[in-house]
């Protein structure tokens, strides 16, 4: 027999059976879908009122829903929740998957953008960092950065791609994959920052980083998370990164 959770009767009992399963389709697409899905395919998105219904279903599971780019949207971790697990103790990836990860998206992502590069502040990029650059600069047996990478790539954190100038198969590089679209915009810009730190720790924007953090243990949970007005507009871009290392260093 299926357990219902219930959140679902909760939310969506005064819902007609039609609305009902729409918002129930948008539900099982933004959970199971490898990528943003665009609002215009699915009526629970571009309707303000069943939006606002997803919203309390995914807030009472945890989740929430994220908006990566103007009229695309996914679900992610509320900020409080996620922050509840990390105060736990709970770290998905070791040590040396994070150093992997943070080297694909510094030399994917943060360079390229302070180099102007990029001019949308999003994860997407067309600038693949080669499997040679990430052993090099990683200094770490090649064995360890191939294991780090495949189990990167299950948890979809990054993707493989064709090395630019080369033909498939003949050079491997790698781009952030698709599961950086479900962070909140906190959690983005979080992340963002921890770059700065990473890629120019010394420089003034990096001191800047620092001063704007608050003092408290970076594990304390956040305030809960509030669903936001069905009719919220696309979040302002947060602060990016300006300044970093150039790749022939």
């Amino acid at each position: 027999m299926t357990t219902v959770h219930p959140a679902f009767d909760a939310v969506l009992g005064d819902l007609t059976d039609r609305h009902r399963d729409e918002v129930l389709a948008a539900f099982a697409a933004l959970e199971h879908g490898a990528h943003p899905v665009p609002e215009a395919q699915l009526l629970a998105l571009r309707d303000a009122t069943l939006r606002a219904a997803l919203q309390r279903l995914l807030h009472e599971l945890g989740r929430t829903l994220v908006q990566p780019v103007p009229h695309e949207w996914t679900s992610g971790y509320r900020d409080d929740v996620a922050a509840a697990v990390i105060a736990d103790g709970g770290q998905p990836l070791g040590v040396i998957d994070r150093a992997v990860l943070v080297l694909v998206l510094i030399h994917s992502v943060a360079i390229p953008r302070s180099q102007g590069q990029l001019d949308r502040d999003s994860w997407a990029s067309a600038h693949p960092t080669p499997a040679e650059e990430l052993q090099r600069f990683s200094q770490l047996p090649r064995t360890e950065v191939r294991a780090a990478l495949a189990r990167l790539r299950a948890a979809g954190l990054v993707q493989l791609v064709p090395e630019r100038g080369r033909g498939p198969g003949q050079g491997s590089a790698y781009l952030p994959g698709p599961q950086l679209q479900r962070l909140t915009p906190a959690a983005r810009r979080r992340l963002q920052e921890d770059l700065v730190l990473a890629a120019a720790p010394d420089t003034p924007l990096a001191a800047a980083v620092r001063a704007r953090r608050p003092q408290r243990s970076p594990h304390q949970p956040q305030p809960p998370d509030q669903p936001p007005p069905p009719d919220q507009p696309h979040e302002p871009s947060p602060p990016t990164v300006e300044e970093g290392p150039d790749r022939d260093e």
